[in-house]
């Protein structure tokens, strides 16, 4: 980033200073911006610092010891004095630009002005507001670490350090928005990840204008990525600092960003999207069986009821072994209509379970299934296999690892139906068709989106589809170039 000038520097005038911060910080006009008045040394001095951020026993710690000054302690070089003999702090740092110290101050560290220098001292004594790095709840596991990030960037960066003690490790900072003035993160291995994306992560974040990030890592997703009229994810997110760190010893970068319990995995591919922490939590038969059954139930959540309303209208494709597809009875609203409703249904009970406290969540659940669905059989609005296939694929759906990546197979699956329902086989077969055209093109920092599918790579294609002994998963992918490629 460009260096700025200094619009405000620090003076010699303690007066100035103090008042200047006060204005600008508006410590009269907001309760939870504190202003103290101290004089120790023989000298006066103000410390700044936000109510909720400031640690209280590290700034008693420093007043006391700063206490202990005698009156003439500050005669002789009282900055050195101060930060390397007299203030017991380890993130302690200088600044002679009063905008950045506003900057600072509202971020979380206190500021501490001194009559007679011409340099205001920042001390980092914030602690945040935080939970615990409990599980999250969309990637849980039967065994493993029970541990997921918090909304607290440093907090993070540390649950990866426990697990990565690489030295070329790299958690380099930045700031974006003019006014949130967001902290981020950038994660990567400098010896195994390309830098040729790490610049192009640095640059595009650089790039980003705006006021601020009230969405923080999606909103830095569309700024960086685009595409915003297709939906699928160009970013994996996890909750988990073990799948974090994986995805950085196979050469990928993260982005942290404070405020969000999420990392940020760029560049991946469709099917990093359909990996599951569980996988590699069994031995490698029983992961191998469980990424089958998953990939089945992905691919049932979008083909699974278009192909069904295909056979099911169209009797003449259904060979004899499959003679039972077809709805028994056609009921009062057309198969077409009955799925559309269908998933329109399930799309307002997913939003309503969200939204129901706990609780009462399942009652929601059997409200829903019992009552509505056999209601809605009984009456004539839904025939009992449109209701099966639906539940299945939406059993496809909740299997899906990836939150992202499910929603966006939710809407490929009633574009899927339209084009069904409009011009029967060749819109089912033109749909899947503009579907893969669609993913093919897709490229996340020069990644193609369907490797290794598209283009073709055998061995890397098994590995996908396969779970293998790590034993054997001695190459890193080719596809995001890492600077070492054997592991």
């Amino acid at each position: 980033m460009q260096e700025k000038s200094r619009k405000h520097p620090v003076s010699g005038d303690f007066e100035k200073n103090i008042a200047f911060l006060k204005d600008e910080l508006g410590v009269e006009a907001s309760f939870d911006l504190i202003h103290l008045e101290l004089k120790h040394g023989g000298r006066r001095m103000g410390l700044f610092l936000v109510d909720g951020f400031g640690k209280d026993a590290a700034l008693t710690q420093i007043q006391r010891e700063l206490n202990r000054l005698p009156e003439d302690g500050l005669k002789e070089n009282p900055l050195d004095t101060l930060m390397q003999h007299q203030i017991p702090y380890v993130e302690i740092a200088k600044s002679d630009d009063l905008d950045e110290v506003i900057d600072e101050v509202l971020a979380g560290p206190a500021a501490l002005v001194v009559e007679g220098i011409d340099q205001v001292i920042l001390l980092d004594t914030r602690e945040y507001p935080v939970r615990g790095p409990e599980e999250p709840d969309t990637e849980q596991v039967i065994r493993g670490s029970k541990d997921g990030f918090v909304e607290t960037l440093v907090m993070n960066a540390a649950l990866i350090r426990r697990r990565v003690r690489d030295r070329s490790m790299r958690v380099e900072y930045n700031k974006v928005g003019r006014r949130s003035k967001s902290d981020l993160a950038l994660v990567y291995l400098a010896d195994i990840a390309d830098q040729e994306y790490v610049e192009a992560m640095k640059e595009a974040l650089d790039q980003i204008d705006t006021d601020g990030l009230p969405m923080a890592d999606k909103s830095i997703e569309e700024f960086i990525f685009g595409h915003h009229y297709q939906p699928y994810p160009l970013i994996r997110y996890t909750e988990r600092p073990d799948v974090a760190a994986t995805h950085l010893f196979e050469g990928h970068i993260l982005l942290l960003v404070d405020g969000s319990p999420s990392a940020m995995i760029v560049p991946t591919t469709f099917w990093h999207h359909l990996q599951h922490a569980e996988e590699y939590r069994q031995k490698p038969v029983v992961g191998a069986s469980l990424r089958i059954v998953r990939f089945g139930a992905v691919w049932a959540s979008l083909f699974l009821l278009p192909l069904w309303y295909l056979l099911a209208t169209n009797e003449q494709f259904v060979p004899e072994l499959l003679s039972f597809i077809g709805a028994e009875k056609e009921g009062a609203v057309p198969l077409f209509a009955q799925f559309l409703v269908a998933e329109a249904g399930i799309e307002m009970l997913r939003m309503a379970a969200i939204h129901t406290p706990n609780p009462l969540a399942t009652a929601l659940g059997l409200v829903s299934a019992l009552l509505i669905g056999e209601v809605a059989i009984n009456v004539g609005l839904f025939s009992a296999e449109v209701v099966l296939y639906l539940a299945v694929a939406v059993v496809g759906t909740f299997a899906t690892p990836s939150y992202e990546l499910s929603l966006a197979n939710r809407l490929i699956r009633v574009a899927l139906l339209l084009s069904t329902a409009l011009f029967g086989l060749a819109g089912f077969v033109g749909g899947i068709t503009v579907w893969l055209l669609m993913l093919v093109r897709l490229q996340v920092l020069g990644t193609p989106y369907m490797w290794p599918f598209l283009p073709f790579n055998g061995r890397a294609l098994r590995d996908v589809i396969f779970r293998a002994p790590m034993p054997l998963k001695n190459r890193r992918p080719v596809a995001i170039h890492p600077n070492d490629p054997d592991r």
